[in-house]
């Protein structure tokens, strides 16, 4: 047995792993445990694939934003080109990441997408409002004389609205749009 196995979980994150992937045209260092730790979070949050989520979670320790060709992640991560080429496709659909071509080559790079977090929260905000409407229609529609029922449906109409108005206000302060 292991004598890693027989440590506590706090003990396993102390210790730092740090390796460092080097191809012709990039050089990263990620963190094994902070990698596989993005992993298994994008993968769930954003329901994707083992590969795709590996990709993603690589592409976040690429901090200086130089981007990764098709080929240095078919060999990073020694999978198939079609397996590859599906997870790149997967993520550009879901605006996760982008193309970052360079005028002196002919390759794409890829990159996280910067503005990732402003899409992925405008679309909750779209969600929330789009609540907001039906459950307003559906409060006129009943016209309950309740007033439990009509206070609870105050705050939690409240909540979305304050909610609503909170990620607008962060997403300005992000993107610098005050």
């Amino acid at each position: 047995r292991d004598s890693s196995t027989s440590r506590g979980l706090g003990d396993v994150y102390k210790r730092q792993v740090t390796y460092c992937f080097t191809m012709a045209s990039n050089n990263i260092n990620i963190d094994e445990n902070i990698f596989r730790d993005l992993q298994r979070f994008y993968g769930s949050i954003f329901n994707l694939p083992p590969l795709a989520a590996k990709i993603y979670a690589y592409l976040k320790f690429d901090f200086e934003k130089k981007g990764l060709t098709f080929e240095d992640l078919v060999e990073v991560f020694s999978a198939s080109k079609s397996s590859v080429s599906e997870s790149i496709n997967l993520l550009l659909k879901h605006n996760l990441i982008k193309n970052s071509e360079s005028y002196n080559e002919r390759k794409r790079h890829f990159i996280i997408n910067g503005d990732y977090v402003k899409i992925r929260f405008q679309e909750i905000v779209e969600k929330m409002e789009s609540e907001i409407d039906i459950l307003d229609r559906l409060h006129s529609y009943r016209n309950s004389p309740d007033e439990s029922l009509n206070e609870k449906y105050s705050i939690y109409r409240l909540l979305l609205t304050k909610n609503i108005e909170n990620i607008q206000d962060s997403l300005k302060k992000l993107y610098n749009e005050e």
